[in-house]
């Protein structure tokens, strides 16, 4: 039983890697059960064993990006009473994820460039607005705080503040994405830690 659970598991992370790579590669829509089964070596039983259908899949593998920035989300949540540490520890995540797992870059790269996004998905939009709105918050009530212990200081409001924060990660994220030779996001990523230091005021 030990060694069939195992090798479930196996072809499980086969198909999600094979989807991965194909989705990635071609988009959401030109992407089959069939051409997935073809590329993880399989037929299109052992995918439905796993998954109900495509759009199924398709969840499972945003899943790569969506799951750590949720627990990372928890995590900075936790350390609110240091709320330059958090937000650095944040920015640090989010960036370092991009720039050193594979898994994870390809997840962000296929929700953001590779999917036509429509009702059929509503599951996985309802999930990465979710997401999305906890980050905000997140910011928001770091900044605020940050703001009420004299560690930035800004005439702007915090909660616009923490909205500015997600779209600047946001943005540097888009633009690596769909053009990784402009620049090296590991160079670059001191850099664009000042950057958001100085667009929210940090004494």
């Amino acid at each position: 039983m030990r060694r069939t659970k195992e090798d479930a598991e196996k072809t499980r992370q086969t198909v999600l890697e094979a989807a991965l790579k194909l989705f990635s590669r071609d988009g959401y829509s030109l992407t089959t059960l069939s051409r997935i089964a073809k590329e993880a070596g399989c037929s299109r039983g052992p995918i439905y064993w796993h998954f109900q259908n495509k759009d199924d899949l398709y969840e499972a593998v945003l899943a790569y990006s969506q799951e750590p920035l949720e627990t990372l989300v928890t995590e900075c949540a936790g350390m609110r009473e240091t709320p330059i540490e958090a937000m650095d520890r944040f920015i640090e995540q989010w960036l370092g994820l991009l720039a050193n797992n594979r898994q994870y870059r390809q997840s962000f790269e296929i929700l953001l460039n590779k999917t036509e996004l429509t009702d059929a998905m509503s599951r996985t939009l309802k999930r990465e607005r979710a997401l999305t709105k906890s980050i905000i918050e997140l910011f928001q009530d770091l900044v605020g705080r940050a703001v009420e212990h004299g560690l930035i200081t800004t005439r702007e409001d915090p909660n616009d503040l923490g909205l500015l924060s997600y779209t600047y990660l946001m943005g540097i994220t888009q633009t690596w994405l769909f053009a990784p030779k402009l620049f090296s996001l590991k160079q670059e990523t001191p850099f664009f830690q000042r950057q958001f230091w100085a667009l929210l005021g940090k004494n």
